[in-house]
């Protein structure tokens, strides 16, 4: 399936959106000017014809391919994926990915993606003022056994209402919300020494097993490998996400 220069064009005018598109080897045939930057490459002729393992450090690079075989294999869409990318420039943040199958004739010929970057709720959005006694209450007990009916009372409204009000301000569930706020502080506290059973507890999880799920679905690999992709790369990690 053949996409027109004029929409890779306008995918090149979103800061905020990284688009591409590959074939059904997994090697990109297109990345917008985001994807480039945040790869640290100038051309796209420098991206076009490789895998993710290529551009990407193991095992991230492996683990998008298996999520890139399985799009192409089957035809099933990711929908709003919610993920955390780290790339190679150093930037960081949570971001919800979309990838759609590429068809022509009835065959697959290609899966194509973006993966748009959450931001800081906007201190101008008129629920705001309401909320944020709140969102302050939810990142200082994210890793207490916090409820979304807890942070619902807090705030004074039905878990109904908690859900639409925090789901225009934050483009999340306050349920998706609340387990980003706990990989955060996980991920800060992979960075240093000690058993991931205790990082797991101490971070609000059921338990290891619950948490190393959560952590490689989330962030892209278990909590070991990215201690270990941390450790090799030092500070700042070479990393991505797409």
């Amino acid at each position: 399936m053949q996409l027109s220069a004029a929409c890779f064009a306008l995918f090149d005018q979103l800061p905020d959106v990284v688009f591409f598109c590959k074939d059904t080897a997994g090697r990109y045939t297109h990345g917008n000017r985001t994807l480039l930057e945040r790869l640290g490459l100038e051309r796209l002729d420098q991206l076009r014809g490789k895998t993710t393992s290529e551009v990407f450090p193991e095992p991230l690079g492996g683990n998008y391919a298996q999520q890139d075989e399985r799009v192409l294999r089957t035809g099933h869409s990711v929908v709003n994926e919610l993920e955390r990318h780290l790339f190679p420039n150093h930037q960081a943040g949570w971001c919800l990915t979309v990838k759609h199958a590429l068809t022509e004739g009835g065959r697959i010929r290609g899966v194509a993606g973006i993966s748009r970057d959450l931001k800081s709720p906007s201190t101008q959005h008129p629920v705001y003022q309401r909320l944020a006694s709140s969102l302050q209450h939810a990142r200082e007990h994210c890793t207490d056994p916090i409820t979304v009916r807890e942070l619902a009372r807090h705030a004074g409204l039905s878990v109904a209402q908690l859900e639409r009000h925090l789901t225009a301000l934050l483009q999340l569930a306050p349920s998706r919300w609340l387990l980003s706020l706990r990989l955060e502080v996980a991920m800060r506290q992979l960075e240093a020494d000690g058993p991931i059973a205790h990082v797991a507890a101490d971070c609000g999880f059921a338990d290891h097993s619950a948490f190393t799920r959560a952590f490689r679905r989330h962030v892209g690999l278990s909590p070991s490998a990215y201690r270990r992709l941390r450790a090799a790369a030092s500070v700042p990690a070479r990393a991505g996400r797409s």
